[in-house]
């Protein structure tokens, strides 16, 4: 038996955050972007338990400040595709006041950690996010082009496939057989 889930992984991760520092009586204010604000100072013996009890979780504690702000880049990108607001929002705006950092600095910061551009980060994350519409809802390619602000559904297919290799109709084909499979399989 198969039983396939939906999850949305921004609020995931608030809950395991919220749990954790509760369950260790630490005062918080969690921030969108990937940041905890403490209220008071940790003890070593309390920031190695949890440290110890998110790594269960796959969740690190990101010492280097500048590993911090890239991390910060990508949560803030992932919760703009996640929150559709690509269609309201430029990316470099978008991130200059979420982080309230220059789009300059954050895009020499982002290319020297990571060796790619916030730009190509953003079109893997919006190809991604447009599997999972395609994936999880019934919108159309016109429809999730609009919602990720692409000009056009060529725009989109062109990105799509220079991503992933198909086009986004041959990933919707092998989205249907697959699931006329798991039906077939089931009768």
């Amino acid at each position: 038996m198969i039983i396939n889930v939906k999850y949305d992984a921004t609020i995931t991760l608030k809950v395991i955050l919220q749990e954790q520092l509760e369950r260790l009586d630490i005062p918080h204010i969690l921030h969108g972007t990937g940041e905890i604000e403490v209220k008071r100072s940790l003890s070593s013996e309390e920031m190695e338990e949890l440290t110890n009890n998110l790594n269960i979780y796959g969740i690190q504690i990101l010492s280097d400040q500048k590993v911090a702000l890239v991390q910060r880049i990508k949560n803030a990108i992932n919760e703009m595709l996640q929150n559709d607001m690509a269609r309201s929002h430029k990316v470099s705006s978008y991130l200059t006041d979420t982080l309230n950092y220059s789009y300059t600095y954050l895009s020499n910061l982002f290319s020297e950690t990571t060796y790619t551009s916030i730009e190509n980060f953003v079109i893997l994350r919006k190809v991604d996010h447009a599997k999972d519409l395609m994936t999880n809802t019934n919108l159309t390619l016109t429809e999730i082009a609009y919602r990720l602000n692409y000009s056009s559904v060529a725009h989109l297919s062109s990105q799509f496939k220079k991503t992933t290799g198909l086009t986004p109709t041959k990933f919707q084909k092998i989205l249907k057989k697959r699931r006329e499979n798991r039906i077939q399989q089931t009768i």
